[in-house]
């Protein structure tokens, strides 16, 4: 090959070199601007409750939680009920959520501000890795996707540990659907609840309004693209 050839492949190599990384950087650009997005602007009728880069907006154990890499995280060993400042009566929020292997945290529906989201509220949605050998032995009403201690939802659907799932939760009246990757894995009405797991009565779960929040339980489960909307 002659002096010139060489220069000529060079230099395609160097251009293709360079292009390659200017296309590695405009994606990443694009997933920056994709996770931000400013607290209350809104998409589709649909309400943003998270900027991507901090708790902006967020009430309750905001020390409990973090953000990284454009997630809410709870802190490694800490817990409690991260949530909206506003309440809602009736509403869907849809989300996307990742658990850690046999992360386990929760959907604090209609909370009231205080207490155990699982009985104080309206309900706790449980956000679990249920297929994780530690759990083999939970009641089907503890199963990720149901209303704890009172509807058991249907299992099979969440992706592998590590993935991002979406979900889709509708409130109205007593009522509340899950869908969980495109499927419903809960349709049910808790006015209808009348056993209880453990016996353990849910004083909240006739309530009218409450806040939205993650009711984390000490791992680190990440949520991100978190929007909800008011229904009439």
């Amino acid at each position: 090959m002659n002096s010139s050839k060489r220069l000529v492949l060079v230099l395609c190599l160097v251009s293709s070199l360079s292009f390659a990384v200017a296309l590695g950087h405009a994606a990443e650009n694009t997933v920056a601007e994709a996770s931000a997005v400013e607290v209350g602007s809104k998409v589709d009728g649909f309400q943003s409750l998270f900027n991507g880069s901090d708790l902006e907006g967020w009430a309750g154990a905001v020390d409990n939680y973090e953000v990284v890499d454009g997630s809410i995280r709870t802190r490694k060993g800490k817990g409690g009920v991260l949530h909206t400042p506003d309440k809602y009566s009736d509403f869907v929020v849809k989300f996307e959520f990742k658990l850690p292997p046999a992360g386990n945290n929760g959907l604090a529906i209609r909370y009231p501000g205080a207490g155990d989201a699982a009985y104080a509220g309206m309900c706790e949605l449980q956000v679990l890795d249920t297929e994780h050998p530690r759990y083999k032995n939970l009641d089907p009403r503890q199963a990720h996707g149901s209303a704890y201690g009172m509807i058991a939802a249907k299992r099979g659907f969440l992706l592998p540990t590590g993935e991002w799932n979406s979900e889709e939760v509708t409130v109205q009246g007593s009522t509340i659907k899950v869908v969980l990757n495109g499927t419903v894995i809960l349709d049910g009405d808790l006015a209808n609840v009348t056993e209880f797991m453990a016996d353990s009565p849910h004083p909240g779960k006739d309530l009218k309004e409450g806040y939205f929040g993650f009711a984390g339980h000490g791992d680190s489960v990440e949520f991100r693209s978190i929007y909800i909307k008011k229904l009439p």
